[in-house]
């Protein structure tokens, strides 16, 4: 067999595994309606997550830390507005516009900050993707201002925590050690919280919900460093079957619009 063949193809499927796990994870942090107790516990499953890796990876250089810290701050606020999203807001429409906004944000500050330049077809794809989600988003009901407020929040923290990360990675030369002791700082911020001030709710759920947010944790430890948005075609499909959302002609067209965009995306 051709390796060259083959290889494409598994990076393939673990960036659809990595969109997968992505979509299920953020699912579960919708449905559990304490949105506090969700993260709280997303937070104490990625802290359990990501020990064995720190255990087993190399520290990150210390020129790297900067960007660390700074992509820990971040994604406190990310969590945070998040939280507001899946609280107000329906989960296949708020998920892609927080995911869809992202990309179209790092090509502006790679090519402004980064003097990064994208070739034609990758700013094709750019334009692509987000249009695509925005006809995810508006293809139903459309969401109120808050949710809308708090998904344009989201997909900008997402942008600038790639932008650090992106540097930071660079640096560290122990990329897979950067993201362990991000995802292990980062997950402890909830979590701190919710033992301060909700100790008593925390203790008083059931242990599907513990599980199931605690699984969610270790998810998110999964799909980072490798989902691609794709997660926000997954997204949509979760919001249709698991919540009961709408998921018309609009979103369904929407959705391959968003796999040409990403096709446009790889090439170059």
């Amino acid at each position: 067999m051709d390796p060259s063949t083959t290889l494409p193809l598994i990076v393939t499927l673990a960036v659809l595994a990595a969109a997968v796990t992505h979509a299920i994870w953020n699912a579960i942090a919708h449905g559990i309606k304490d949105q506090t107790l969700a993260f709280a516990l997303i937070g104490v499953g990625g802290t359990a997550a990501a020990i064995p890796l720190i255990i087993a990876t190399a520290l990150p250089r210390p020129a790297s830390w900067p960007y660390l810290l700074a992509s820990v701050a971040i994604h406190v606020f990310y969590v945070l507005l998040l939280m507001q999203c899946y609280r107000l807001g329906e989960f296949s429409q708020v998920y892609p516009l927080a995911r869809g906004v992202s990309p179209l944000v790092v090509t502006i500050l790679a090519a402004v900050l980064l003097h990064e330049h994208l070739a034609l077809p990758q700013i094709a794809g750019v334009i692509v993707v987000s249009a695509a989600l925005a006809f995810l988003v508006f293809g139903g009901r459309r969401p109120g201002r808050g949710a809308f407020l708090a998904a344009v929040g989201t997909g900008l923290t997402i942008a600038a925590y790639t932008m650090a990360d992106g540097v930071g990675v660079r640096l560290s030369h122990s990329p897979a050690g950067y993201i362990a002791w991000l995802m292990l700082l980062q997950s402890l911020c909830v979590p701190m919280f919710a033992l301060i001030r909700r100790r008593g709710v925390v203790l008083k759920q059931p242990p599907r919900i513990l599980l199931s947010g605690l699984a969610a944790g270790a998810l998110s430890v999964l799909a980072y460093g490798l989902v691609r948005e794709t997660s926000v075609i997954f997204g949509a499909i979760i919001g249709a079957l698991v919540f009961r959302e709408p998921f018309g002609r609009t979103r369904v067209t929407a959705t391959i619009l968003v796999v040409g965009g990403i096709m446009l995306l790889n090439i170059g």
